[in-house]
């Protein structure tokens, strides 16, 4: 099946070539660094196979933080680390959007308009929060994801999902406070409260006067609900951290001409397929490209690295406050399950691939294949188990 970087490589020279289509250099640059991705062009990676000895060349991985191919590996470490923080409390899914009206300028303004989610939609929290109608407590913790689409991902669709646990510290530090475990604050006075918190932080950045002033009088959608104990909604998040929009497995076919690829519509659990011109496509992935530098996790809190309060001593005083403390400090109780990461594998018989060198230089392995053939009789490097992917 075709990738994400197979359509980029197809179509994205019409793109990048076309004077009528105005790029931002940070656009241009990822578009160049995924359609190059593991083609070569940046070098080669060479692996043998600890089993049959055979060797292995890969092209090397672009390393960008939006591409679909090579962020795998980071994004199964950052689940692993996040799933052995969780609290065993329940925690709330809490999602802050903008409505359809602002999109237009977070396109044009992306760093201050998401920074405005970010800052809008974390300021709220902690105000209902410290609330004492809600629970009274200023030292929550908690942490924010940006996503950039919705279900399908040719549409812009800037929102935060943060994961909050039921409760906090108290303003003492010396207890664990919960809260019910199906509610966490009213919806309605949150989303009032998120409006003004961002139009305020939209004055600040000096964006105000270019929205039209009857979106401060309409809904804004803010979303509360439960989610077990976080695990779920950790794997949900987690293949977007390390990249945006659309991964490999959603695309369906990859012609000269469209890209047809899968998606799910919003309040509904029916796959549709889409097909889109391919110039569409690239331009409709590239609108996700994050600023230069932007930060599209962030942590509150006591989740923050900067806290006083660390995570262990907030841990030790939810097990207080569920009686805990000597069935879980003893290991009698289950511990919850490790997320095992296996690393690359032989394709020919499954045994574990070890590193062996890495070369920055694209035609270097084609000099080193051709060197071979001179130097090498075939059947010499068939019982070597040299493979050719010069």
């Amino acid at each position: 099946m075709p990738t994400v970087a197979d359509c980029l490589r197809q179509h994205g020279d019409r793109v990048l070539n076309d004077p009528l289509v105005s790029l931002l250099s940070q656009q241009q640059k990822v578009l160049s660094a995924l359609m190059r991705c593991r083609t070569g062009e940046l070098g080669h990676v060479t692996y043998q196979c600890q089993a049959c000895q055979r060797f292995h060349f890969v092209g090397r991985s672009c390393g960008n933080r939006h591409c679909p191919t090579c962020q795998f590996e980071k994004t199964q470490r950052w689940l692993v680390k996040q799933t052995e923080r969780l609290l065993p409390v329940t925690h709330f899914l809490v999602t802050f959007t903008v409505p359809d009206e602002l999109c237009g300028l977070l396109r044009a303004c992306p760093e201050k308009g998401y920074e405005a989610i970010f800052e809008a939609g974390s300021k709220t929290i902690q105000t209902l929060l410290s609330d004492p109608k809600w629970l009274g407590c200023s030292k929550a913790g908690f942490m924010g994801v940006l996503h950039t689409w919705g279900r399908d991902p040719m549409v812009f669709h800037p929102h935060v999902h943060f994961i909050v646990p039921a409760g906090a510290v108290s303003n003492d530090g010396s207890k664990w406070c919960g809260t019910p475990e199906n509610f966490l604050f009213p919806e309605a006075v949150a989303s009032k409260i998120y409006r003004q918190k961002f139009r305020e932080a939209l004055r600040d950045a000096g964006l105000e006067s270019n929205v039209d002033p009857s979106v401060w009088h309409d809904w804004w959608e803010v979303n509360v609900k439960p989610v077990g104990d976080g695990s779920a909604v950790l794997k949900y998040l987690a293949p977007y951290v390390n990249r945006i929009a659309i991964n490999n497995s959603r695309i369906v076919d990859c012609t000269s001409e469209t890209v047809t690829y899968r998606y799910t519509p919003s309040k509904t659990k029916t796959v549709k397929t889409r097909t889109v011109q391919g110039e569409k496509f690239v331009k409709g992935f590239l609108q996700h490209v994050l600023p230069k530098g932007f930060r599209k996790v962030r942590y509150y809190g006591w989740m923050a690295s900067n806290s006083k309060t660390t995570r262990d001593n907030v841990r030790w005083l939810v097990w207080l406050f569920r009686g805990w403390t000597y069935w879980l400090g003893s290991g009698i109780a289950p511990q919850p399950e490790r997320i095992v990461t296996k690393g690359p594998v032989c394709e020919k018989c499954g045994g574990d691939l070890k590193f062996v060198e890495m070369t920055f230089r694209s035609n270097h392995l084609h000099r080193w294949s051709l060197l071979l053939r001179e130097t090498v009789d075939p059947l010499a490097q068939h019982k070597a188990g040299y493979m050719d992917t010069g």
